[in-house]
Parts: C-alpha cells; sequence; structure tokens
C-alpha cells in the first residue's frame, strides 16, 4: 500500500469527529477487540465508547492511554491520523 493510499484511510490531517471515530474503529478492529471489552479495559463506559466510534465525541483520553500503552497506537494516530511513527507491525495490522 503506497502512502496516497495510507494517507487516505487515516484521513491523515482530518481532526474532526468523524475522521476520529473511523481511526478508533480501525483501531480496535486491528486489536481483535469487541466494543464492550475495549470499554472495559480502557476503563469507560460502553455507552461513552459507543458515542466515539459513532463520532458523537472525541476518544476520551483513557481510550487513548490504553491503545498506546497496550498496542502502541499513539495520539498523533488518534487525533490527526499520523501513521509514519508507528512501529511497522501496527501499521500493517491498521493496514
Amino acid at each position: 500500500m503506497d502512502t496516497d493510499q495510507k494517507r487516505q484511510l487515516a484521513h491523515t490531517d482530518d481532526m474532526g469527529l468523524t475522521a476520529c471515530a473511523i481511526r478508533l474503529r480501525g483501531a480496535r478492529h486491528s486489536i481483535g477487540l469487541a466494543q464492550n471489552r475495549l470499554a472495559e479495559v480502557a476503563g469507560v463506559g460502553a455507552t461513552a465508547l459507543q458515542n466515539m466510534e459513532a463520532g458523537r465525541s472525541f476518544p476520551s483520553a483513557p481510550v487513548m492511554r490504553y491503545l498506546f500503552h497496550e498496542h502502541r497506537i499513539d495520539f498523533n494516530f488518534q487525533m490527526n491520523g499520523m501513521y509514519a511513527q508507528l512501529p511497522g507491525d501496527v501499521q500493517e495490522r491498521l493496514f
């Protein structure tokens, strides 16, 4: 997959609610967790995570912290779609 395709899929430079929701759903799918399980391990309510993934709210700090500490998916990717700094295996799972 080339850089332009990755930028398009990651919605790079788009910090809107919809783009953040797409990236969050993609991150969750890449780590193989159900929505309720991610909510549980990140320490947020299931409804809160549903709202994040539906684009009604931005990803919360606990969710982003969990994704970074446990899966090396960082804030820059979650909020802005910047993927180049992600480890190669993480990028492979995401894309």
